[in-house]
């Protein structure tokens, strides 16, 4: 997860290199292992680099190729032999440990923008041609790598750090009112193209940008697809073909020597975590699990200690009980570049201190609820239109027999038929009044619903509409050294497009259902306990205990900033009732975070000349 950053002056008018020396020193958190700049004119690049791969031992960036094209990137490329080859057929002949920005640089040079097209893999970066006097960036299919940018007249700034952005001197600390109406409603920004900060945006997920003396330009090259069709006749098919796709997508996320996993007690993460002991036994493997001891009953601790000693890997218990709300939100190194609705984030940096003291990449399990999420009835309704008699009279039998009665479900149906279910707008009681009006509820609320249910695939409708939510570029993002301040590389094997594009393409039934395909599919290399254990959430929700242990007394009396009275009547806030269900704590409680991010953000000040670290400057 290195540090980029970048300086366009569209109009031709030289870059500051103090000022680019300043904004690559800010980022020294995310890369110590070299600091360099290049600067060529009107334009400039930064890079603080973070070793994480076999390849990346001797790699300098800014990169250059043919002296004609220069390189900034946050980038593991994944497939790398398909892509040699590719490129070998267009007369381009690379060698075995190239590195993954010169194969980006190749790219470019052989497809032109069309080169993400042909790139697999998590990155974020920006390339400058000097033939066409064009910077060209792009981030990666589901946007696992961050990329913000901001325009100041005919200055274009980039870098893959939010907070590193907003140093460039003329961009504005003015909100973006509807992020902030999305996170008091939703708890997040569901805008990908937009962030907290009106003057900074971001490149969304599966998309590239150019910028010319003309203009900005943001392009989609990438949607997910909606016609992928596999069928077999033989179970064991599809249980080898899983292990064809996830194999190589965790091998591609092994090329170092150690690394860690955030492992919880339930099949995703397990199933990450014995994929890769099977295919690197001799990888240094290393478990990191957050558990609650006091506070709530918690066995996910038990389960992932289970799994743990089943594949004779080293695993540390991180407890997270003693957290109090908003510890921390006032310091420098727990800071958060945008509103969080959980008061108790803090937890995350000690997660990640805990992490970065063995490890620079860690693994994560999340995305396989998601792509995996069971629908029956919309392949039923497939199988009816395509005539598919036999397959229906053998899977809808077998269905039946073996579902649970759905009382929870017609619970569901029957409150959004009287408009009382979870996609019913619920306006808290202390939103301001006047400000619903000026940001055009309404129509908002309409258009986001809309993208949340999209019928774009006919068999799984609503796991095609998760993998483009926003919640995915908050997880990212929120584990990306940009938020956690430590240098480790997270990295989300069930977010490689081999696998989501072959889940995408199973019937549902029986391989979604209780999540079958990782059942069958791991046996004999998890524990038969974990393989037979059911889903559960957690017994116990962390924030409505605190809440009834008297944690937020305190907050009852606050200051609250001035700009929060645009927002909310802030008499009726502060005052949290122990007896409010789970979600509508987190209801209530989030003027309370969105006010202390507010102290945070307009109390953090940063002094260039005390970011000052020298870098080693190379000139165009």
């Amino acid at each position: 997860m290195s540090g980029i950053v970048g300086i366009v002056h569209r109009d031709g008018a030289p870059v500051d290199r103090k000022l680019l020396h300043e904004l690559t020193a800010f980022l020294a958190f995310r890369g110590p292992d070299a600091l360099e700049t290049w600067c060529q004119g009107e334009i400039g690049f930064g890079h603080t680099m973070l070793r994480t791969t076999w390849e990346s031992r001797n790699e300098r960036q800014p990169a250059c190729l043919d002296g004609r094209l220069w390189i900034t990137a946050d980038a593991r490329i994944d497939c790398r032999p398909d892509l040699r080859q590719q490129m070998g057929n267009r007369g381009r002949k690379l060698p075995l440990e190239i590195t993954d920005s010169e194969l980006i640089l190749h790219a470019y040079a052989a497809w032109g923008e069309e080169c993400v097209r042909h790139l697999r893999g998590d990155f974020a970066f920006a390339i400058w041609d000097q033939s066409r006097k064009e910077l060209f960036c792009a981030r990666d299919h589901f946007g696992v790598k961050p990329f913000y940018y901001a325009e100041i007249g005919n200055t274009f700034v980039f870098s893959n750090t939010l907070n590193c952005v907003r140093l460039q001197p003329g961009v504005s600390d003015e909100l973006n009112d509807d992020a902030v109406l999305d996170f008091l409603l939703v708890g997040l920004n569901c805008d990908n193209s937009a962030t907290t900060f009106k003057a900074v945006r971001r490149i969304p997920p599966g998309h590239f940008l150019k910028a010319t003396a003309d203009g900005v330009c943001l392009s989609r090259y990438y949607s997910l697809p909606t016609n992928g069709r596999i069928r077999y006749k033989r179970d064991e098919e599809y249980v080898e073909h899983f292990h064809s796709v996830l194999q190589p997508a965790v091998a591609d996320r092994l090329r170092t020597d150690r690394l860690g996993i955030f492992l919880s007690g339930g099949l995703d993460s397990p199933t990450i975590a014995a994929t890769a002991r099977q295919i690197a036994p001799a990888v240094d493997l290393r478990a990191y699990t957050c558990v609650h001891e006091t506070l709530i009953p918690d066995q996910e601790g038990m389960f992932a200690r289970q799994v743990a000693d089943f594949l004779r890997i080293p695993i540390q218990l991180l407890p997270m009980d003693d957290l109090k709300p908003f510890d921390g939100w006032m310091h420098e190194d727990a800071s958060w570049p945008e509103p969080v609705e959980d008061p108790f984030a803090a937890g995350l940096f000690h997660e990640f201190r805990a992490v970065s003291a063995d490890c620079r990449v860690a693994l994560n399990g999340h995305g396989g609820d998601d792509i995996m999420d069971f629908q029956m009835w919309p392949y039923t309704r497939d199988l009816l239109r395509r005539g598919e008699w036999g397959r229906l009279l053998r899977d809808l039998p077998r269905f039946l027999l073996v579902r649970s009665f759905p009382w929870r479900g017609l619970w569901r149906r029957g409150q959004r038929l009287f408009g009382k279910g979870p996609l019913a707008p619920v306006t808290p009681g202390w939103i301001a009044p006047g400000w619903l009006q000026s940001t055009d509820f309404d129509n908002r609320w309409e258009s986001r619903t809309a993208r949340t249910n999209p019928q774009d695939h006919l068999i799984l409708p609503r796991a095609h509409a998760a993998l483009g939510q926003p919640q995915w570029t908050w997880l990212f993002e929120t584990n990306d050294p940009g938020v956690s301040r430590s240098p480790v590389e997270v990295r989300y094997p069930f977010f490689d497009l081999r696998v989501v594009e072959y889940l995408l393409a199973l019937p549902p039934f029986p391989w979604f259902f209780r999540k079958r395909l990782l059942r069958r599919a791991m046996e004999g290399h998890l524990p038969d306990r974990i393989l037979q254990r059911k889903k559960a959430p957690l017994t116990g929700d962390p924030l409505t205990v605190q809440i009834r242990r008297g944690a937020f007394a305190k907050f009852e009396q606050v200051r609250w900033e001035l700009e929060m009275s645009a927002y909310i009547e802030s008499r009726k806030c502060g005052i949290l009732d122990g007896r409010l269900a789970a979600e509508q704590a987190r209801v209530e409680v989030r003027p309370l975070c969105l006010n202390f991010w507010l102290q945070a953000v307009r109390a953090a000040r940063y002094n260039s000349e005390r970011l000052y670290l020298p870098v080693e400057t190379r000139n165009g």
